[in-house]
């Protein structure tokens, strides 16, 4: 079993071009020696590690500074087919709040954070049930999981997480959609943002 996360520790911060969110199933190839040393350490002691979107900087070299909201990912399957090239399978799970970090001799960030209380499970009202049903039709015809189960069509925090992850929304807007802690005006975006483009929800 993996340790219980406490309301506020300290984490390894990962910063990337992506947008992680609770439940969220994010691959990732670590080649550099920071990140090495740090996957090796989350396996050893079954903890996870923070993952914020980049807000300045690359994923590769000289240490990015990263957005103050991240989600927390855990470590669920690992190879290492080619030497030097560790490929991680990590799960989304509990958003944080970075409230004080530094950077180590390697280059890895590291930080205090607090953790932001899950969303409550609110069912997902009538007016969003296309959302829904998009969700299921793009599970049908994946040939890969592209989602974690289980799967909760009928929770509106799941959907809108899914949702997220799935529509060509710019990475600035995923991470503004990731801060909000409300599940339904965080739809009623997604709506509007198909809408604008002509996508209707019906």
């Amino acid at each position: 079993m993996i340790a219980p996360v406490m309301a506020s520790v300290h984490a390894p911060i990962f910063p990337l071009h992506a947008v992680l969110f609770p439940g969220g199933l994010l691959p990732l190839r670590v080649f550099e020696a920071r990140y090495m040393d740090m996957a090796r350490d989350c396996l050893r002691h079954e903890r996870p590690f923070g993952v914020c979107l980049i807000r300045e900087g690359r994923e590769v070299g000289t240490p990015a500074t990263p957005e103050t909201v991240g989600c927390l990912a855990r470590i669920t399957d690992w190879d290492m087919q080619q030497l030097g090239l560790l490929h991680l399978k990590t799960l989304g799970d509990q958003r944080f709040r970075i409230l004080a970090s530094q950077t180590g001799a390697q280059g890895l960030v590291s930080a205090e954070i607090e953790l932001i209380p899950p969303e409550k499970a609110i069912p997902l009202p009538e007016r969003f049930t296309a959302f829904a049903r998009l969700l299921e039709l793009v599970v049908a015809e994946q040939e890969r999981p592209i989602f974690a189960e289980p799967h909760e069509f009928g929770n509106a925090a799941w959907v809108g997480y899914r949702l997220t992850e799935i529509l060509p929304v710019p990475l600035a807007a995923k991470q503004k959609l990731l801060e909000i802690t409300d599940s339904l005006a965080r739809l009623d975006i997604l709506q509007r943002f198909l809408e604008q483009r002509g996508l209707g929800t019906a």
